[in-house]
């Protein structure tokens, strides 16, 4: 408890709330829903009152005190535990669902990098989608020996359905796999189907055990525009498709998003650290994403 007290009560953690106030979510969008009660008509700040003076901050509502022992105790600084205070209450995490997070570091996953792995036809489509989707996969639970086929990656991921879901976001829905499009008389097949409720549209997954050619654009938004003409409907928006790739040459990936036509990305499923002073560049921008728990 010490620990605990002495973590949300540092200054560096103040600093950062002070730093980020405007784009966080405030005491009335998550108080009254995990108390379930206003108490007295007290304000929020009451609640955290200590026998000295010193208070902790109405933020740590948003997640639950298991979470929150989870986050003080494998995070080593202030914005990191504030990322992951937000982000376990947008995707209601469970303990364990953090912990998988934590481990796979969902932090830099989200937040690091420039993405430039992205089209710019995602962006302007889908703006929060460099936020929301994960461009590295840490598929460590996976069964997958050192050279692998599509067919094993593609099995192995439906089979761990559940953990391959929360490693690319909550709000994924799986569809089918080999989803089979008919176009002129032949069918053609996508790797994977989803459907993300945040974003309101199909999101198809090719698979490649190999490094990422810029050919493989091609086949992707072949599949994009059958998924738009023959599956989305009316009040989807526009089908979303990602590369999963065991390798990608970065500057290659720039040149092919550059000219790509259609809102898709490039991920890869290997583990990849990131600096932490990139982080920094979209944080606030995702601690500003639309709350997407009801008010109390």
């Amino acid at each position: 408890m010490a620990r605990f007290f002495d973590t949300f009560s540092a200054e560096p953690f103040l600093d950062e709330l002070h730093r980020h106030g405007d784009s966080l979510p405030k005491p009335q969008d998550f108080f009254q829903l995990a108390t379930g009660k206003s108490g007295r008509g007290a304000e929020p700040e009451s609640y955290f009152q200590s026998p000295t003076g010193k208070s902790l901050p109405p933020v740590l509502c948003l997640t639950t005190f298991t979470n929150l022992v989870l986050i003080a105790n494998r995070c080593t600084d202030a914005r990191e535990r504030l990322f992951y205070i937000v982000y376990a209450w947008r995707e209601n995490l469970t303990a364990k669902e953090l912990e998988q997070c934590l481990s796979h570091d969902a932090y830099a996953s989200l937040l690091g990098g420039d993405k430039k792995n992205y089209s710019k036809k995602l962006r302007v489509l889908h703006p929060s989608a460099p936020i929301v989707l994960k461009d590295r996969a840490f598929l460590d639970y996976l069964a997958l020996p050192a050279k692998h086929k599509e067919a094993t990656l593609r099995s192995e991921i439906v089979t761990h359905i559940r953990d391959f879901i929360l490693e690319m976001g909550k709000d994924f829905l799986f569809v089918d796999q080999e989803y089979t499009l008919p176009v002129g008389g032949e069918d053609f097949r996508a790797d994977l189907l989803f459907y993300h409720r945040g974003l309101q549209c199909l999101v198809a997954f090719e698979l490649k055990t190999r490094k990422f050619r810029p050919s493989d654009l091609g086949q992707l938004e072949f599949y994009l525009e059958a998924l738009d003409w023959d599956v989305k409907k009316e009040n989807e928006n526009p089908s979303i498709g990602i590369i999963l790739c065991r390798e990608a040459n970065r500057i290659v990936v720039e040149y092919a998003m550059s000219r790509a036509l259609s809102p898709v990305m490039v991920a890869q499923y290997k583990r990849m650290l990131i600096p932490k002073e990139v982080l920094q560049q979209t944080f606030e921008e995702y601690l500003s994403l639309p709350a997407r728990h009801p008010k109390a």
